[in-house]
């Protein structure tokens, strides 16, 4: 009986495949057409930095410890808007691969001052080296004032 109710539901599927859908009014909302790009950008993100062992929050974190060292690990939290919880644990997996390291702040004890060490300074470049063709990949799509206004009114979601 399984089988052909898996049967039908492939029938159905590839009537599906050859039907040109109507999407009414569901392309016209903003929220569909955001995160069907986001899908987009982070399926190209996953497959540029494959290989690397890093995610997008590691990276971020990286990117953040780099421009800020000894920057405290609540700092880095609060930057790219995750819980203290989350940051630790993306720390720790950082710290467990050698990319950072924690010291204790020496202003005030109840934080984390944290560093790249040299390995994470390699895993770094690396990475960015892939995010700016990837990035070059999306942004070219645009001139650069359709640019310039997409990045603008992408930062009022963030205000």
């Amino acid at each position: 009986m399984a089988r052909r109710s898996n049967i039908q539901h492939e029938e159905i599927a590839d009537d599906l495949d050859d039907a040109q859908l109507s999407f009414e009014s569901l392309d016209g909302l903003l929220g569909y057409r955001l995160r069907r790009a986001q899908g987009a950008m982070h399926r190209d993100y996953m497959a540029s930095v494959a290989g690397l062992d890093l995610t997008q929050k590691q990276t971020a974190t990286l990117w953040l410890i780099n421009g800020n060292p000894g920057v405290a690990q609540v700092s880095v939290a609060a930057a790219l808007g995750m819980d203290r919880a989350t940051m630790m644990s993306v720390v720790d997996r950082l710290e467990e691969r050698s990319l950072v390291i924690r010291k204790r702040s020496t202003t005030d004890r109840r934080r984390q001052a944290l560093y790249l060490t040299p390995g994470g300074q390699r895993a770094l470049r690396k990475v960015k080296a892939r995010i700016a063709r990837h990035e070059e990949r999306f942004k070219s799509r645009f001139t650069p004032q359709e640019l310039e206004a997409l990045l603008s009114a992408l930062q009022r979601f963030q205000e």
